[in-house]
């Protein structure tokens, strides 16, 4: 799945294919992967998230618009679960997308975060991780070890 793409040996064939890819890169903490998939007019200088301590718990693709592999503009809208600090919440975000080059970029985002009335008594993990036999954090229903971990 999103594993080839997150190692650099093929570009995502689509905006909903690259939307997967860079949830798993955030999963991850992939920044140098988010970087090169960012727009080159909006992509920020530098992305630090060595003190995320988000844990993030699925992604949820709610509707593509364009982005197929003959279209040179897209809009994905996700929402992503993550935990924070004892506190579920999720990320609604509709995603813009855009050929550079004949690849597929990340443009910019409308997004709203949302938290669970209640914490949650399990606390965030330090570091994000994902076992071999975990599902995919890409949300293909594949386990990890099978899709992206390869």
């Amino acid at each position: 799945c999103c594993g080839r793409y997150l190692q650099g040996s093929q570009p995502a064939p689509t905006a909903e294919a690259l939307m997967r890819s860079r949830y798993s890169a955030y999963v991850l903490g992939d920044t140098a992967y988010l970087l090169r998939t960012w727009a080159g007019d909006k992509r920020p200088p530098r992305l630090d998230l060595a003190n995320d301590r988000s844990e993030w718990l699925g992604l949820q693709i709610v509707r593509t618009t364009g982005g197929g592999e003959a279209e040179t503009t897209g809009e994905v809208e996700f929402i992503a679960r993550f935990r924070l600090t004892g506190r579920q919440g999720q990320l609604h975000e509709r995603s813009r997308f855009r050929r550079e080059a004949g690849t597929w970029v990340y443009v910019d985002g409308d997004a709203q975060t949302s938290y669970a009335a209640a914490p949650v008594t399990t606390p965030a993990r330090a570091q994000p991780s994902v076992g071999r036999n975990d599902p995919c954090p890409c949300g293909s229903g594949q386990k990890w070890k099978r899709c992206c971990g390869r």
